[in-house]
């Protein structure tokens, strides 16, 4: 009986222990972070960093396929480790192999251009939901197009890890992943025929300052307010919740649109992957505080910048497109975000926006301007029309005002007259004006007004404009006047 007793007694323990011994051997186990898997583009000709976790000082063995060398990672007392391989040129398939107690091997492993494609819905709209998406996924034959698309996630503190899988382009594929984004890529691909990798992080309906540390908030006294109102929300949330009839309450720490909480779980867990630069499409949340938007999306890139640990980070963007409810005021802290940053690209498109939707569904010329913008200035195709006439500077000539322009090739009116040019004296009432191009400038004047002193163009919530240069990009819409805007002092 006491050998029987005995023999229930241990039984157990056996399989209890025995279970502790297998979860301990399983903890330590390497992991890899999901963007390091399967059909990943690695940046070509760097020091591409990998990372994950094993047993606490487990040593790994790395080695990439494309030059056989092998290195040496040691996990610290936490279990993390990070290394820094060298790429070659572009090209794959490869192999990238890590040993430690375990072995895993990341198969049909690309070396090529990584982009990160991140901003608020007209960078999420998918393929499928755009124009002619038959015919575009007919076309996604290219399978050195490799898409990540990041799961949507909300925190309110940093994280480390986040969910998503690599796609190799094909019509199966494509239709789930960004439109912008996908033709971005795509015509990468076509011109310099080698592996593109595109990381899209993006959520609709978020405003800028929900991509961004928390830190930034302290930068600026004009940041405050948002996170002034952020923590009244938590306040009176922790109150609400109380009362048990509010049952359907939602954290404001965990909503999209709280400051950092998506900087925090869709930008911070990728910080560490080597990209060359990212296209950005977002604004139109930020519209009701477009002056404050011309201090914080500047704040934004240099924060970016930082975690990337790139001082010259290419950051090319979008222009948001005409809607009967957006005010010209937030294109025009775009714009002056393209004048006053380095390494950024602005790509204008009013000729492609709606009135009656905010998403527009010809996203082929928006993606396809962005990369225009990075062939010119980062991999020198000099053949490449990539710049929309921008607004340099203005001269008064008696009842005229003169308006000259940056741009690579001519000016010419798509139509009869040029449209969407307004002009004022001292009292600041705009009449419509008659505007004639001359090359590179245009001489703008109206009976209306004698003694001219500012010009608009494009100046309204859904322009009606017909400015391109010869290579067919539209001209961005301006002022030359800084007199008081409706969104100013609205934080």
């Amino acid at each position: 009986d006491t050998h029987r007793t005995m023999k229930k007694f241990l039984l157990p323990l056996f399989i209890f222990t025995t279970s502790i011994f297998i979860t301990t051997i399983a903890s330590a186990q390497i992991k890899l972070p999901s963007i390091i898997a399967d059909h990943m583009v690695l940046q070509q000709k760097t020091d591409a960093t990998l990372w994950g976790w094993a047993e606490p000082n487990e040593v790994l063995e790395i080695k990439g396929s494309w030059n056989n060398s092998m290195i040496k990672a040691t996990a610290d007392g936490s279990g993390k480790w990070q290394a820094n391989i060298k790429t070659t040129g572009a090209g794959g398939p490869y192999l990238l192999t890590f040993k430690g107690k375990n072995t895993i091997t990341i198969s049909d492993v690309y070396l090529g251009e990584v982009w990160l494609c991140s901003g608020q819905s007209n960078m999420d709209r998918r393929v499928a939901a755009m124009q002619s998406p038959d015919s575009v996924g007919r076309s996604a034959t290219n399978p050195l197009i490799r898409m990540f698309t990041v799961q949507k996630q909300a925190s309110d503190v940093p994280q480390e890890e986040l969910k998503g899988s690599w796609a190799v382009n094909s019509p199966e594929t494509v239709g789930t992943f960004s439109a912008v984004a996908y033709h971005f890529g795509n015509e990468l691909a076509n011109k310099l025929s080698i592996p593109i990798g595109l990381i899209h992080s993006s959520w609709g309906g978020t405003p800028a300052e929900s991509w961004v540390n928390k830190k930034v908030f302290q930068t600026d006294e004009s940041f405050k307010p948002i996170w002034n109102r952020y923590e009244g929300r938590i306040r009176k949330y922790e109150v609400d919740k109380q009362n048990p009839a509010n049952q359907k309450l939602v954290d404001p720490r965990t909503h999209q649109q709280a400051p950092s909480v998506l900087f925090n779980a869709m930008i911070k867990p990728l910080v560490n992957y080597r990209i060359k630069g990212v296209i950005w499409y977002q604004g139109e949340t930020n519209a009701p505080r477009a002056y404050q938007y011309r201090k914080l999306f500047p704040a934004l890139i240099a924060n970016w910048r930082e975690e990337f640990k790139m001082a010259e980070l290419p950051f090319y963007y979008v222009q948001i497109a005409p809607f009967k409810g957006q005010n010209p005021e937030i294109r025009e802290a775009q714009l002056m975000t393209l004048k006053s940053v380095d390494f950024v690209g602005m790509a204008v498109t009013t000729d492609v926006g709606n009135c009656e939707d905010i998403h527009p569904t010809n996203k082929i010329p928006v993606g396809k301007r962005l990369a225009y913008i990075a062939l010119n200035k980062n991999y020198n195709k000099k053949g490449v029309e990539w710049q929309s006439p921008i607004y340099n500077h203005f001269e008064v000539d008696g009842a005229q005002i003169k308006v000259f322009f940056e741009t690579t090739s001519n000016l010419v009116a798509k139509g009869s007259e040029l449209k969407g040019f307004k002009i004022a004296g001292n009292d600041q009432q705009f009449y419509p004006a008659t505007a004639k191009i001359q090359g590179k400038t245009i001489t703008v004047y109206s009976t209306e007004v004698k003694n001219p002193v500012a010009v608009r163009f494009g100046w309204d919530n859904c322009p009606d404009v017909n400015l391109f240069n010869r290579a067919g990009l539209p001209a961005s819409p301006f002022r030359t006047d800084s007199w008081k805007g409706e969104t100013e002092g609205k934080n």
